[in-house]
């Protein structure tokens, strides 16, 4: 829950270990959702900030010179997490778990559009209902 501690991460590994490619193959967190996604949509504000700081603690770690090839969101869908079990939710689908009907959360929108925009929506402030 600390985005310049990617960053500075990102950084000791290079200065550490050389330039190496790296991932980030899962960073994300949880938050308490709403338990039903209302008329098609789940807001997740928290979950939208954090994909947004980290994202960005990310893009600064490639300014730095961080050969950073890919960031991957932790995780598509809701599920059992063990240390909470099914109290917090993850992902960025949000799963009826009584019909597994999955419906995407704002913040998987969020990550579609830095995807689409190559990290350009990175610089845009956060639409209303996701800040």
């Amino acid at each position: 829950m600390h985005p310049e501690g990617l960053t500075r991460t990102l950084c000791w590994v290079k200065q550490r270990y050389g330039n190496l490619p790296l991932y980030v193959t899962e960073n994300g967190a949880a938050f308490p959702d709403p338990p039903h996604a209302l008329e098609g949509r789940l807001d997740d504000p928290l979950r939208v900030a954090y994909y947004r700081d980290h994202l960005i603690g990310a893009l600064e770690a490639i300014r730095r010179g961080v050969d950073l090839r890919g960031y991957f969101a932790w995780s598509l869908l809701d599920n059992f997490e063990w240390s909470s079990g099914f109290s917090k939710r993850f992902g960025l689908l949000h799963v009826d778990y009584e019909t597994q009907r999955r419906t995407p959360k704002a913040s998987a929108e969020y990550y579609r559009d830095v995807i689409r925009t190559n990290g350009a929506a990175l610089a845009a402030p956060l639409a209303a209902g996701r800040s």
